[in-house]
């Protein structure tokens, strides 16, 4: 043993030294002109680089083609001279001036002697071998394998390519756990962040760690990896070049570089794939827009640029400002429509479905220079606005005021005031002549439904061979009380299999949304154009063809904007098919629990997902025609449509009670465990009470962004009672 304890300290003793190049002694300098510091590889090299019109001292990787900066000593100072010569003292490293020497490393001990090692670490030694001071420690936008960032430390991102000085993003990791993204100069607040690792409450002491083999991840204070943020445990590439940089954009990346092939870099992860997600990205009253996957800054309508060159500058009116005050008979003021999101700093927010209302009320408020409208809520607005993204998705609208011009009434686009009530007589017109045509349209289809003839998309059985299938082996649990009159309620539609399989091009697995229990989903679209979601019940789905008739039953009767909206059926053979519209935002649990798309969902979205929800469990329980329990309400069971808008799905486990019944018992305990009240889990006891439950475990995976499993483990490394809890 003994032996082996020597064998082991001479390998680390080696091991360091071919880590180190010759000793840089006290009183070695270095100038503009002459030889670097280099490795003892000679990937690495300490010294002047080119920057502006002068230089930057810093390290950079000078055995490949590409010469890549890692680390810059005070990189907010203005570039030296080209005659400028840096020396090694016992203090540090410093440029001599006029005034005495200007440090720019400063060792906490008497340096003796100083290394370039291997790894890319600038380090200097006291007489013992101490280490007094190494570039590890301080980071600026880079980090390297065998480097950490500190619990409390961030990392700053440059000005440019070309300019290494502080730019306009961070990475921190916060004394939380957390690591996170923001713009600079802002609180360390979630409303500012634009990316998360979701480690908060992981206490103090994590650190942000990099392996020699590209894995980065997160260890607290006992050594416990509590994340991931890169796949690890490879064997090393010993060809391979890693590094980890907070970009000029924003986005924090993992380059590689094979050495063997003299490659350039690749990026092997990137904490988003959207260049426009980081905040700050575009200045003042301007916004970020993709074109052909790259970041333009655009601004505002009827604003300009402050500076063409650089686009954090952001924009400026273009017109006159202070019009509405002095009540300018030549020029008024429009509302102009942006698909776009931004940072809500609303003076005034008013409860209004009423676009036209909300508009009108800026107009009329000469405070007021823009609003955000999303179908319930009209927020007012100073300017300027910032961190704004164009963004299609959103079911919030933001309006601009602009001047125009013009004498009052030139212009059809403005909106005079005084002008609401004329508006309101075209509205009135406009909502006859529609309902008129949705009459007309509503009994021509059901007509056409009736004989057989919608779109070609019926099914040979016919409307009573279906409901004599349906009632032929109903389960009176599941549907109790329930009737149905002869009719395909709500104007239902009974697909045939061929246009199921021609909508899905033969349930290809291009057009595969995902598994359920129930079976696969596939995306479709109809020869009308319509995109459809097929529901395709497994052979071997542990749910069978009572759950689909319950489904098919339940919400072919419930009708309500946060249910998802079902169109028809198909029964082929042993096929049982559910036909839905289609969701464009897939699932909850798709944003909700990926840190990337997680960042889309700000706190606006998911008070308004909460509140759906919350509308469609009370529309089930209390004003449906009958008294529904779900029984799987999950972040998985809540869809999204176009705008964001939750719609509660999956009905195959739902319960039917009469308006005077309180709970019901069964053997039969269905749903997932995460989600159960502990009556019903443990004892099989249900009611709309264990819906709620659900609803608030849902709720807190919205808020916190854990799920159900994360939070249980978590509760447990915090040494949290969990009894009671169902996870």
């Amino acid at each position: 043993m003994a032996c082996l304890a020597c064998l082991l300290a001479l390998a680390f003793v080696a091991a360091e030294a071919q880590q180190m190049q010759s000793n840089i002694s006290q009183g070695s300098s270095l100038t503009t002109t002459n030889s670097t510091w280099l490795s003892r590889s000679g990937l690495y090299a300490f010294g002047f680089y080119r920057q502006g019109d002068g230089y930057a001292v810093g390290i950079f990787l000078a055995g490949i083609p590409q010469k890549t900066v890692v680390w810059t000593a005070n990189r907010d100072d203005p570039p030296v001279s080209n005659n400028a010569t840096l020396l090694f003292t016992g203090d540090g490293l410093a440029l001599p001036t006029a005034e005495g020497q200007n440090y720019l490393v400063k060792s906490s001990g008497s340096a003796s002697y100083a290394s370039m090692l291997n790894s890319g670490n600038f380090v200097l030694y006291n007489s013992g071998r101490e280490i007094v001071w190494q570039s590890f420690d301080h980071p600026t936008d880079t980090l390297l394998p065998g480097q950490r960032l500190l619990s409390g430390n961030e990392l700053f991102s440059a000005k440019s390519e070309a300019d290494h000085s502080t730019g306009i993003f961070r990475l921190k990791m916060q004394n939380d756990g957390n690591l996170v993204q923001y713009p600079v100069d802002t609180p360390d607040t979630s409303v500012y962040a634009f990316y998360s690792s979701l480690t908060v409450g992981q206490g103090e002491n994590v650190t942000l760690n990099f392996g020699a083999d590209g894995h980065l991840y997160l260890l607290n204070r006992n050594g416990t990896n509590i994340r991931n943020i890169t796949d690890g445990g490879l064997p090393t590439d010993e060809g391979k070049l890693y590094l980890m940089r907070i970009d000029v954009g924003g986005i924090f990346r993992l380059y590689s570089h094979d050495l063997k092939k003299n490659a350039i870099w690749s990026v092997e992860w990137e904490s988003s794939k959207d260049k426009c997600v980081p905040k700050g990205l575009c200045g003042l009253n301007s916004y970020c827009v993709l074109i052909d996957l790259e970041p333009d800054c655009k601004c505002l309508p009827r604003f300009k640029s402050v500076n063409q060159g650089n686009q954090t500058f952001g924009c400026e009116r273009n017109f006159v400002a202070d019009a509405c005050i002095n009540r300018n008979e030549n020029f008024t003021y429009t509302m102009e429509e942006l698909e776009s999101t931004w940072e809500d700093d609303s003076y005034m927010s008013l409860r209004l479905s009423d676009k036209d209302d909300c508009i009108q009320g800026c107009l009329e408020d000469c405070d007021c220079e823009a609003v955000f409208f999303d179908g319930t809520n009209c927020r007012k607005q100073r300017l300027p606005l910032r961190f704004g993204r164009r963004d299609k998705g959103t079911s919030e609208r933001a309006f601009i005021k602009v001047g125009v011009p013009t004498k009052p009434d030139t212009d059809p686009r403005i909106v005079q005031p005084g002008s609401k009530k004329k508006a309101h007589k075209w509205i009135w017109i406009g909502t006859a002549i529609g309902a008129a045509l949705l009459v007309m349209v509503l009994c021509i289809s059901s007509y056409l439904l009736r004989r057989k003839l919608f779109s070609g998309e019926t099914n040979p059985m016919s409307e009573n061979e279906m409901l004599e299938w349906m009632e032929s082996d109903r389960s009176t649990g599941d549907v109790k009380g329930l009737q149905n009159d002869g009719k395909m309620g709500n104007n239902l539609t009974i697909f045939s299999y061929a246009s199921v399989v021609a909508a899905t091009t033969n349930f290809s697995e291009e057009n595969k949304l995902g598994q359920g229990g129930f079976g696969p989903v596939y995306k479709g679209k109809l020869v009308t154009g319509r995109e459809i979601a097929v529901k395709r019940l497994s052979r071997c789905s542990g749910q069978g063809t009572s759950e689909f008739k319950n489904e098919l039953i339940l919400i072919s009767e419930l009708q309500h904007t946060n249910l998802v909206h079902l169109f028809g059926f198909c029964i082929h053979g042993e096929e049982r098919m559910l036909i839905y519209a289609y969701m464009p935002n897939k699932s909850l649990d798709y944003f909700l629990f990926d840190s990337t798309r997680a960042m889309l969902l700000d706190w606006t979205k998911r008070f308004n997902i909460i509140e759906g929800i919350a509308q469609g469990l009370l529309y089930l329980h209390k004003y449906s025609r009958m008294r529904v329990i779900h029984r799987d309400l999950k972040a998985s069971n809540i869809l999204l449509d176009e705008y964001m808008k939750p719609k509660i799905s999956d009905f195959g486990l739902a319960r039917i009670f009469t308006h005077n019944e309180l709970e019901a018992n069964t053997n039969r305990i269905v749903g997932t465990y995460g989600y159960m009240s502990p009556e019903y889990a443990m004892e099989g006891i249900f009611s709309i009470k264990s819906d709620v439950y659900s609803f608030g475990v849902l709720v807190l995976e919205i808020i916190s962004g854990m799920g159900v499993m994360e939070r249980r483990q978590g509760a447990r490394a915090n040494g949290s009672n969990t009894k009671g809890f169902m996870y």
